[in-house]
Formats: structure tokens, C-alpha cells, sequence
């Protein structure tokens, strides 16, 4: 997607897509992060972040997943943490079933937290509030595990998460272009390659109304690295179909999860 500053215009979009990748023949539909809205003046964003039984975007999601019986992915929603606070969010995940019910939500837990110069630093603590769980969430006879753009860089999180039974990595973000061409295609094959999982990373892409910039190339990797799909620059649909049997193969090749164990830091004695 490239999500602009208007959540009823990122709605409409997202119920189109939803028909579209059921008519399509898809199970599940994936979305980037800051699917509702992307703007960076938090003072605008306030006026149109709702809490989440009154955001329009996952209502918008719900209908159209049960109209189409198809399940989505909704990479993130920027949410508020309280109803009747303004000033502090959450960057939350949502797995919607076929019949329209949220089975499962995630807090993006790593927020980012740069200082780039002199005068120049970026807070995105200053307006969310980060998780504390980490989350797998059932999806038929699969677990997907949930995560959020800069989780991508904490490897500890997707271990929980496959010693947690997930064989599905949901990686959706918002890269910028810089930090995208450098790092987002290995860091996402290191997570696939380390998990034996299929990795499923749906991106922000394009110029968005804010004036930012975002990576693109959406990519589904499978569990032995292999970039299965990449969308590359284009804004729309991708379809792939998914041999779950992979996973176990790929485990059984490289049983790194068996063979994990776990050891003291390097300031403690045993």
C-alpha cells in the first residue's frame, strides 16, 4: 500500500483489496504497517487516531472480511492506548477472522529511538506506547507469529515466538528507502533462515501525502531464505501459495531450533 493521511481513504482501499484477493483465491490478505494512516505531524495524526472500537479502518476490515469470508492480516493500526487519551498510541497488529472477529492483536514492543546530529533526533516512544507480549496467533492448522517493522532487528523476539510453536513470520513496516536498500531483504531472509519459517512481509511503498518516502518490495521468503515473491516498487496485490511442508523440511535440514539451549550472560557466574 501507500497509505496517506485520511483514514477513510485508506478504508475504501483496504475493503477493495479485501474483495480482491478473495476473488483472487486468497485464505488470508497481509497489510503493511500504518495501514490506516501514514503522517508524521502527530499533531494532525491525533485528530483522526480513535481508539479501537471506534477506528474506522478496523471496522472497515471487519466487514469486508466477513463479507468475503477471507481472513486479514492488518500489519498495523495506530490506535490509542486509552479511549479518552489523545496523546498515547499503540501500534497494533490484528489477525481478523473469516467471520469478521479479531483472533488475535499485537503492540509493536521495539520502538524506534534515534538520535541522527545536532538537533536532530526522532522519538517514536514520544507517541506510542510499546508491547509487552510477544504473540502467536492460530490460523487454521498454522501459527503465525506477529511482529512489527522494527521488531525485524531483535532476533530474540522471533525465537520466542518459534519456541512458541509460530511457522509464519508476519513482518509488516514502513521502511524508508536508505535503511531499505541496506537492510530489509537480508534481514529478512536472516529471520526466515534462523526460524526455518515462511516469512510474509507486506510494505509500505512510494511517495506518501506526508512527504515521505517508503521501501516497498513487499516479499514472502520461504523457511530455507529463498526470496519466493517480491513486489518490488508496484502498490497492489501479490498472491502466493504456501507448502507449510517446507517448514518441517527446512527444520529437519538445519535443526537449529532443537539444538537451541540456553546459556548465562557474560557478567553472570554459574
Amino acid at each position: 500500500m501507500c497509505s496517506g493521511i485520511d483514514p477513510i481513504d485508506n478504508a475504501a482501499k483496504l475493503r477493495a483489496y479485501i474483495r480482491d484477493a478473495q476473488a483472487g483465491g486468497a485464505d488470508i490478505l497481509f497489510t503493511p504497517e500504518m495501514t490506516g494512516m501514514m503522517d508524521r505531524d502527530r499533531m494532525r495524526a491525533k485528530a483522526t487516531i480513535r481508539s479501537e472500537a471506534d477506528d474506522i479502518v478496523l471496522k472497515a476490515a471487519c466487514e469486508a472480511a466477513a463479507a468475503a469470508n477471507i481472513s486479514v492480516l492488518i500489519g498495523s493500526l495506530a490506535i490509542r492506548h486509552l479511549a479518552d487519551d489523545e496523546d498515547l498510541w499503540v501500534n497494533r497488529s490484528y489477525l481478523i477472522d473469516q467471520n469478521g472477529k479479531i483472533a488475535a492483536k499485537y503492540d509493536k514492543i521495539h520502538l524506534f529511538d534515534v538520535d541522527l546530529g545536532p538537533g536532530q533526533s526522532y522519538r517514536e516512544s514520544a507517541a506510542f506506547q510499546g508491547g509487552q507480549q510477544a504473540v502467536v496467533a492460530r490460523f487454521g492448522e498454522t501459527n503465525i507469529g506477529l511482529s512489527v517493522c522494527y521488531d525485524i532487528r531483535f532476533a530474540s523476539l522471533y525465537t520466542s515466538l518459534t519456541n512458541a510453536g509460530a511457522n509464519i513470520l508476519s513482518i509488516p513496516a514502513a521502511f524508508t528507502v536508505p535503511t531499505g536498500r541496506a537492510h530489509w531483504e537480508i534481514l529478512l531472509r536472516a529471520r526466515a533462515i534462523e526460524s526455518g519459517a515462511f516469512v510474509i512481509a507486506a510494505a509500505q511503498c512510494g511517495d506518501h501525502d506526508d512527504g515521505r518516502s517508503t521501501h516497498g518490495h513487499s516479499m514472502i521468503v520461504d523457511p530455507w531464505g529463498n526470496v519466493m515473491l517480491d513486489m518490488e516498487r508496484e502498490i497492489g496485490l501479490g498472491f502466493y501459495d504456501i507448502d507449510l511442508s517446507a517448514v518441517a523440511q527446512a527444520r529437519s535440514r538445519i535443526p537449529a531450533i532443537a539444538n537451541r539451549r540456553t546459556f548465562l550472560d557474560p557478567q553472570e557466574r554459574p
